[in-house]
């Protein structure tokens, strides 16, 4: 059994002699296959250090993603804390590359003893992850994020069926990393995976912004994720992923819009 990590030691991410700036070596385990940092690690690594920071829970952050850093670089994460409440504060995450500003994001933390409670998102009526072989790993992208993941397509007709709606569920984890906002933040980020699967094509995509906001976080092993591709349009796609436990708790939802780039060939 992997012994499980917490996020800044999953991610490399470590605090300067200045709390509010972290650094994260962007190194081949937490970039794409084309080799820049992977989109859902950029939002974890601002959300655990704000995290940090704060002293509070994520509520929702969102990223804006500018430019691409490329293995091997350090990232600097500059931290700015907003405005600070009772119950709830507001910051934003700046990461650079020598200078260059890579990614802003944008963020709300805290709890509110509130006693009310609601779930009105369906989950999807799937068999557990068990049911289901590991999602093949291509040997290209091993030492990549993908590498790091185990996908469990949970399709009855190797997602025929279920694609043609424009929705798809898969079961992930990451294996080693405790439940947290930064484990819901990386496999959050897979409306690209989405829009390959449901418009039949290889290709890729790059994340114009992303979007975490959390419900709450309780242990589980596997995540299902509930991708759901709305539109694809002027060479944009946009969708959503619903997050949810092993046990049926609703943990989180995630939205992106991404530039589609089809298969040069």
């Amino acid at each position: 059994m992997i012994a499980a990590m917490d996020a800044p030691e999953f991610l490399g991410l470590t605090p300067t002699d200045d709390p509010l700036r972290w650094r994260l070596p962007v190194v081949d385990a937490l970039t794409t296959a084309q080799g820049s940092l992977f989109g859902g690690v950029a939002l974890a690594a601002a959300t655990t250090a704000l995290e940090a920071v704060t002293g509070r829970p994520l509520v929702f952050a969102t990223a804006q993603y500018l430019a691409y850093a490329e293995a091997p670089a350090i990232l600097d994460l500059d931290l700015v804390l907003a405005a600070t409440g009772k119950q709830t504060s507001q910051a934003r995450a700046i990461g650079s590359v020598d200078g260059n500003e890579i990614f802003t994001v944008n963020a709300a933390f805290g709890t509110r003893p509130l006693d009310l409670r609601g779930t009105w998102v369906e989950r999807p009526d799937v068999p557990p992850p068990d049911a289901f072989p590991p999602a093949a790993v291509p040997e290209e992208v091993r030492s990549r994020i993908s590498g790091r993941m185990e996908l469990r397509l949970a399709g009855e007709d190797g997602l025929t069926s279920i694609a043609g709606h424009g929705r798809i569920a898969v079961w992930a984890r990451l294996p080693g990393l405790q439940p947290s906002s930064a484990m819901l933040a990386v496999l959050g980020d897979m409306v690209p995976f989405g829009i390959r699967r449901v418009m039949g094509m290889r290709g890729s995509g790059n994340s114009l912004d992303n979007t975490l906001r959390v419900a709450r976080i309780v242990p589980t092993d596997w995540v299902l994720l509930d991708i759901r591709i709305h539109a694809v349009e002027h060479g944009f796609g946009h969708g959503a992923v619903h997050l949810w436990a092993e046990d049926g708790t609703f943990l989180a939802t995630a939205s992106q819009s991404v530039i589609v780039r089809p298969p040069e060939h």
